[in-house]
């Protein structure tokens, strides 16, 4: 039942004169969440009490306040900034209040929250108070200063955790059957020459790497295209570094090589091979040309291969962003990548305490854009597509999905 204006006046009126001032502010502070938004300045209505009194006794229930006989805070000599004037803790609750952001009426609603301009707009309100005021009000109202947090993944598809579920049963099946699972993945391009690279690296003081100013991409070099492959299971990755295009086929000659160089030695006794990736880029679940080279490659290699996509905006779970990747990143944060075999000996040299091992190699492969593959093509290969999201999941050669 809503509890009227009126009703909470009247209940005030009876409580409030029969306890001391600290009850006072308690009993309060802990009816404003009952009243759910707006609560604050309906109990500062009824109750004559300022919104930063409200504050200051939220605060207190906050800390475990229990029974005492002192009824003033411990605290004296010269009075806060916050006593002498009550109103300045509620107005800068206002302006850094996360619900003000999309309010037109807030001041700062678009321009940084910087203790200097929160102090400066305090004081065009009428409320004296430095920058540093400001800093120390804002710690003691639990605020701090934080980036963004990558969390929103956008509209979500209907069946995006039941995709999660297959694809974690079908891992745990193949695993458990001895058979390859690997993780796919198409790491960010990378500027070839002098140019800065992300993060800090120990170096003599005062002796900085120098590099170019400016990172206009060098036509003579390009970009570095690392396309990696991660095996669940061992622990260890391989990564094909092309200068040319990120293209199905030289996704799909990476994994040729990562099986000749790595794959075929772990698992001699290996049927079938299960392959998590993306829903987007060369080994996007819409491309037809990925399909027929992974035909291609399954003939090949004597393995039927079988495929899982990650719904589309959830590449962020995929094992080999936060298993290799991320990893590699760390190895040569710091460091120009002057050249290719600078980045190949790099990724190579990419180790963890857990004993991951990384093996790299450039590939001097010409992997054009736009090839068209016909119905007529994609019509001639073993395609099987699994009964539950047979755009997400199939198998390319040998049977369907296990």
């Amino acid at each position: 039942m809503e509890i009227t204006s009126e009703a909470l006046t009247a209940y005030f009126r009876v409580i409030l004169p029969l306890l001391d001032e600290r009850q006072r502010r308690l009993v309060a502070a802990a009816t404003v969440p009952m009243l759910g938004r707006g609560g604050q300045a309906r109990v500062a209505e009824a109750t004559g009490l300022s919104r930063n009194t409200l504050i200051g006794g939220a605060k207190e229930l906050e800390g475990g306040a229990g029974p005492s006989d002192r009824v003033r805070r411990p605290g004296g000599g010269r009075k806060k900034a916050v006593d002498i004037n009550p109103d300045l803790l509620a107005a800068l609750d206002s302006l850094v209040d996360p619900d003000s952001r999309g309010d037109p009426m807030s001041p700062l609603r678009w321009t940084l929250k910087s203790t200097r301009r929160l102090a400066a707009e305090l004081t065009r309100m009428g409320h004296q108070a430095s920058s540093f005021l400001v800093g120390q009000l804002l710690h003691y109202m639990d605020y701090s200063l934080q980036g963004t947090s990558k969390q929103n993944e956008g509209a979500q598809h209907a069946d995006r955790d039941a995709q999660f579920h297959h694809i974690n049963a079908q891992a745990k099946a193949h695993l458990e059957a001895a058979q390859p699972v690997i993780s796919v993945d198409c790491k960010k391009k990378e500027l070839v020459g002098d140019y800065a690279n992300g993060g800090k690296e120990w170096q003599p003081a005062g002796r900085p790497t120098r590099v170019g100013v400016h990172d206009f991409p060098d036509p003579e070099m390009g970009k570095a295209i690392p396309y990696g492959v991660y095996d669940l299971y061992a622990d260890e990755g391989w990564v094909s570094v092309g200068d040319h295009h990120d293209t199905a086929a030289f996704a799909v000659a990476t994994i040729r090589r990562w099986w000749e160089r790595m794959g075929r030695a772990r698992y001699p006794g290996a049927t079938r091979l299960l392959i998590t990736a993306d829903a987007g880029g060369s080994n996007s679940a819409r491309s037809r040309l990925w399909k027929i080279e992974l035909a291609k490659l399954s003939a090949d290699i004597g393995l039927a291969i079988s495929v899982c996509h990650f719904p589309p905006g959830t590449s962020k779970w995929n094992k080999i962003e936060h298993r290799l990747f991320s990893f590699i990143s760390t190895n040569w944060r710091g460091q120009p990548l002057t050249s290719y075999r600078v980045v190949v000996d790099l990724i190579a040299g990419t180790t963890t305490r857990s004993g991951l091992n990384v093996q790299a190699e450039f590939d001097e492969g010409y992997y054009p854009t736009g090839t068209k593959v016909s119905d007529k093509e994609l019509a001639a290969i073993a395609l099987h597509p699994n009964d539950w999201h047979g755009d997400w999941n199939y198998t390319l050669g040998g049977l369907p999905l296990m």
